[in-house]
């Protein structure tokens, strides 16, 4: 298999604090990998070592066929990085923006300008193009600088947690351009703390915590990690929820446990039959339900199985 993104033993060392532990990683070309994780996960310090922003203190690593300590430059004429923060100048318009990136990549005045016309037409900043970009949005700042860092049709893409702080249209919006890249051809690596998103986007996905990759698989095989199926019964009367968990314990493949006030859950045994006897065991016990749903394991769910917090912690 052809890998565009190889890593091996990464390791960081800041002081005493070990940032990373031996991260490994290894993505197929025109593929997207989802690397999950909480702040202080070791996310963006792996992004950095991969964009050659920040030497290793062990381990290898190749991008695009190229070693990123022997051959950096190698490996940044091919890679896009869009980091946490824009990287862009707010005294300029977004038209210049894209303009300057080009020059600087050396793709040449005639050509700069062309590209940045297309760019700003697929990102849909055509009619905000001349303003200045520190009248931009989040969201339309996102888009520009995400278009700012395919101006030199790079072959790797590194987005540093790209919708962070974005509301759900921005964020819907950059989900289509990332998904337009990678069907061109393109191989992403996003880090992320939106599990919706690595959900959304990720062929596969690796959960890193404390500097370390805890899990690695497709978000399917992750999810089936916590079991199957889950009934979650939102309670009239939160007063409730002590008797319902107990009725749902009896008729479940576990233990129900209670998530907020009015919401417990459980898991389900295989089969219709299993609803139909938790739903008996609540009208016997006078249990008032406003909400009765099935639903799959999420990633949070995932996450939080194997690190015992939240991805937001």
């Amino acid at each position: 298999m052809d890998y565009a993104i190889e890593a091996e033993g990464l390791r960081k060392d800041y002081g005493s604090h070990q940032a990373l532990r031996g991260i490994d990683l290894a993505v197929p070309s025109g593929s997207v990998l989802g690397v999950l994780g909480p702040n202080g996960a070791g996310k963006t310090t792996t992004v950095r070592i991969l964009a050659t922003l920040l030497d290793a203190d062990g381990g290898t690593a190749t991008v695009a066929g190229h070693d990123v300590r022997r051959a950096p430059a190698e490996v940044r004429r091919r890679i896009g990085l869009t980091g946490q923060y824009a990287a862009l100048d707010d005294t300029l318009t977004g038209r210049e923006n894209l303009r300057l990136v080009g020059v600087l990549h050396r793709l040449g005045r005639a050509r700069a300008r062309a590209v940045a016309e297309e760019l700003l037409a697929s990102f849909e900043l055509t009619d905000a193009a001349d303003r200045p970009v520190k009248g931009y949005s989040g969201g339309m700042r996102r888009r520009l600088d995400l278009a700012a860092s395919l101006v030199a049709e790079p072959s790797v893409l590194f987005l540093d947690e790209p919708t962070t702080g974005l509301d759900p249209h921005s964020r819907n919006t950059l989900w289509q351009r990332i998904r337009s890249q990678v069907q061109a051809g393109v191989t992403v690596l996003l880090t992320t703390q939106y599990l919706e998103e690595a959900d959304q986007l990720a062929d596969r996905v690796v959960v890193v915590d404390a500097g370390q990759v805890i899990a690695e698989g497709t978000p399917d095989e992750l999810k089936r990690k916590v079991g199957g199926e889950r009934l979650a019964v939102t309670l009239a009367d939160p007063a409730q929820s002590a008797t319902a968990a107990a009725a749902l314990s009896r008729v479940g493949a576990e233990a129900a446990v209670a998530v907020g006030e009015r919401v417990v859950q459980v898991g389900l045994r295989p089969g219709i039959g299993a609803i139909a006897e938790a739903a008996a065991a609540l009208a016997a016990l006078g249990v008032e339900v406003e909400d009765f749903g099935v639903r799959r394991p999420s990633l949070d769910d995932v996450f939080l199985a194997l690190t015992g917090h939240g991805a937001a912690a």
